[in-house]
């Protein structure tokens, strides 16, 4: 089953996906790729060591970033820009939208945009309300995600973060990890285990179109 041990859900069942057609889950193709995102950047030394990591491989990812962690650290946006990598907003304050009133989190995330200049958007915990989704997709692709690292989560060991995504992870998966300290150890145990994993198998590693 696709749960970890904390019984979260590591990949999204298909059912959802045909609920939900607006929303971008994956991006299938003929040649074996995987979409690697990160949340909730930049980060200090976090950010700086996953672009380490992903240059190595000449891969390329998505990182959807918390417009006042943007705001407090421009040189690291910077160089991620710089590095060739897509950016996403992610809102400014980290709201939950379905406990948020419209107003509020749309605020927020024109906030965002002012220091996120990006058409992809992710809600923060993927929690967005229909309205919100309906009103949001008139300026943004709507990102969630296929396969869930869960490499924020307490209960997930580094090898239970790694095992997460090969085991769950396909052509055309969009993959979540975090750029955040509380994710640090598992994200970088477990990131270059899965550029080696697919390159082995002849995947690219692609950043979402904007």
């Amino acid at each position: 089953m696709p749960f970890d041990d904390a019984m979260n859900l590591v990949r999204i069942p298909g059912i959802l996906k045909r609920v939900f057609p607006e929303i971008i889950w994956d991006i299938r193709g003929e040649r074996p790729s995987l979409y690697l995102t990160f949340d909730d950047g930049p980060t200090p030394e976090i950010t700086s060591a996953v672009l380490s990591v992903l240059e190595q491989y000449k891969a390329k990812a998505t990182f959807f970033c918390i417009g006042r962690n943007v705001e407090r650290h421009p040189e690291i946006y910077r160089k991620l820009v710089e590095s060739g990598h897509a950016t996403g907003n992610h809102t400014y304050s980290h709201l939950k939208g379905w406990y948020t009133s419209d107003q509020e989190y749309f605020n927020d995330i024109a906030l965002a945009a002012r220091f996120v200049p990006s058409g992809l958007f992710r809600p923060a915990y993927g929690m967005i309300t229909p309205r919100q989704l309906k009103y949001l997709r008139t300026f943004y692709r709507i990102v969630l995600w296929d396969v869930m690292s869960f490499d924020f989560a307490f209960s997930t060991s580094p090898g239970k973060c790694l095992n997460n995504v090969i085991r769950f992870a396909g052509n055309g998966s969009i993959v979540v990890f975090h750029d955040s300290w509380k994710a640090s150890e598992k994200v970088l145990h477990a990131l270059p285990r899965v550029l080696d994993y697919y390159s082995a198998k002849g995947f690219e590693f692609k950043s979402l179109p904007s």
